[in-house]
């Protein structure tokens, strides 16, 4: 498994305090961190896991990296008018070629989100701190494997309804705020040969992504987003349809 962590990193890159408390090392270095422990990366492991930022060239995700690349997540929140439009198509093309894609809580209004859905993904927030629950839906999804219903959040942001996407193909979850709103906060796509997974918690002002069960929830989307095939077999399957021209 070959997994590339994408953070638009500018909370942290800009110093703010709460961020920079919450996660020293980046959003991205937190879910690349708590990741480990779920897959083999022992030197000659059969598992890698790498990250990358709106400031590496090319944002960090060349030809290169995209093409060694089973399965990209994908956090933003206020820069997603920098990302380019060149890499975002890029991205777009490697999913439809059967690259797994997790966009986690605010990338859904990511260029490549809206993209994928076809849809603005807007939705209603609030951001008190409020405790969220997260009812598992579909208990026998492989997302759902070992996370207890329900998953709870002690403080995080709220999202909720009415939620600007597409039917899911598969609702995993939905979440429950202590001002009363629900959220379809884990749902599915297939697009092309790739598969998408929404996951909503994990604000930048709260230390979600070092709960060990949020941590879980992502590791079982890697594994059921991964390509079928190895991602060079898809490459070189769809080449020659033009899906990565330009």
């Amino acid at each position: 498994m070959r997994i590339t962590v994408w953070n638009e990193n500018v909370h942290e890159s800009r110093g703010d305090a709460i961020v920079a408390e919450n996660y020293p090392r980046g959003i991205h270095g937190a879910i690349a961190e708590g990741l480990a422990g779920h897959f083999d990366l022992a030197e000659g492991g059969a598992d890698t896991i790498r990250t990358a930022t709106l400031a590496d060239p090319e944002h960090g995700l060349t030809d290169e990296v995209l093409d060694a690349t089973d399965v990209l997540l994908w956090w933003a929140h206020i820069a997603h008018d920098q990302v380019s439009d060149e890499v975002v198509e890029r991205v777009h093309r490697r999913v439809l070629a059967g690259m797994g894609i997790l966009v986690l809580h605010s990338g859904h209004y990511s260029k490549i989100f809206q993209k994928l859905t076809g849809s603005t993904a807007s939705l209603l927030w609030r951001n008190e701190g409020e405790r969220e629950l997260v009812w598992t839906i579909a208990a026998t999804h492989p997302i759902a494997a070992g996370i207890p219903n329900p998953l709870v959040i002690a403080r995080q942001e709220m999202y909720g309804e009415p939620f600007d996407i597409p039917v899911p193909d598969e609702l995993v979850f939905v979440s429950s705020f202590e001002g009363g709103e629900i959220f379809r906060s884990g749902v599915t796509y297939t697009r092309g040969h790739g598969r998408v997974f929404y996951f909503s918690p994990g604000d930048q002002e709260y230390p979600v992504y070092h709960q060990p069960e949020v941590l879980r929830v992502l590791a079982n989307g890697i594994r059921w987003a991964a390509p079928t095939l190895p991602l060079e077999e898809q490459v070189a399957k769809h080449a020659p349809l033009g899906w990565f021209e330009g």
